[in-house]
């Protein structure tokens, strides 16, 4: 938690500078005339508020801490005796069918709760859909990706690390709660710097961010999902064993939830919103009933790989 803190407040220092160096750079690439990537770089640096600046500062702040993340790691694991489980290496028959099941339950549920949406008129399809290719590279690819890097550092390295220090329930909470904390860290919509220029820019949009945290509506909708979502998936891995379950789970989720968001457009005044779903088919109490019950299918279907002769670990039982 130190280290996201500290990105944070680095973040914050340095979003002013990276503001004025990228609006200067995009300008001097426009003004000399030039083409393909780089003048695509440059618009977009152009048009991009503050707010997607402070973004990029913060993973910038993250790679830069990583070496103290390392090293208090190490310092964890020293303190507390981690020795690395022996355990049988997963077949990759077993983990691929791990995966794909997983992923199959939630992305079918979540996608069939929005179609269910769609019919009572909450979405409609949008009337200029994206073309493959950019369903591809918007949709497709990230719901590959970001879930092995997530589930390998959040459900891999803290949950294993937690779980030498607390119980298997609080260790859950505790990396669930963190899960969820850094799918907020973005600036809420709307959000207004008068001066970006100002060194003291960055922590005022960080004030505005953490104070959209607090706002009871935000939570019952948006963050008791996310945390509800982290739960699922630290159990999962104890379940199993394995990282390969909970991976498909946030696979399967990502793309239904971007995918389906991709293609529908929601409508602002129906009666359901914004307590049933959100502006997003992740936030509401529709979709966190839809979460429960992929819970509860999810619970009879890991018998089969639990009685399947892959042990879970040690802290979990």
């Amino acid at each position: 938690m130190l280290w996201v803190l500290c990105a944070l407040v680095l973040a914050a220092a340095i979003v002013p500078w990276v503001y004025q160096a990228g609006k200067s750079v995009a300008e001097m690439i426009l003004a000399s005339d030039a083409h393909g990537a780089l003048e695509e770089f440059a618009k977009s640096s152009q048009r991009a508020k503050f707010g997607r600046y402070y973004s990029r500062s913060l993973i910038f702040s993250a790679v830069v801490l990583m070496p103290f993340l390392y090293w208090r790691i190490q310092r964890i694991r020293q303190a507390t005796g981690y020795v690395k489980e022996p355990g049988a290496p997963l077949c990759w028959k077993v983990a691929l069918s791990q995966g794909l099941i997983a992923f199959g339950i939630a992305a079918g549920l979540l996608w069939g709760t929005g179609m269910a949406l769609e019919m009572t008129g909450a979405y409609v399809l949008d009337p200029d859909p994206p073309s493959l290719a950019k369903f591809v590279k918007k949709i497709v690819i990230p719901a590959l990706a970001v879930p092995l890097v997530e589930e390998w550092l959040i459900r891999g390295v803290l949950l294993g690390l937690w779980l030498r220090l607390a119980k298997p329930f609080a260790a859950c909470l505790g990396t669930s709660l963190f899960f969820a904390f850094i799918h907020f860290l973005d600036p809420p919509a709307g959000s207004v710097i008068l001066n970006p220029t100002s060194p003291l820019a960055g922590f005022e949009l960080l004030g505005k961010i953490l104070l959209h945290l607090t706002e009871p509506q935000f939570i019952v909708t948006d963050f008791v999902t996310l945390l509800a979502i982290g739960l699922v998936l630290a159990w999962a891995r104890l379940r199993t064993g394995a990282l390969w379950f909970s991976i498909g789970l946030h696979a399967g989720w990502i793309f239904a939830f971007k995918g389906f968001n991709y293609i529908h457009q929601s409508v602002p005044e129906h009666p359901l919103r914004p307590w049933g779903v959100g502006e997003s088919l992740r936030s509401g109490l529709v979709p966190l009933l839809t979460l429960a019950l992929t819970a509860l299918l999810c619970h009879f279907v890991m018998r089969a790989f639990e009685q399947g002769g892959r042990p879970v670990s040690r802290a979990s039982r």
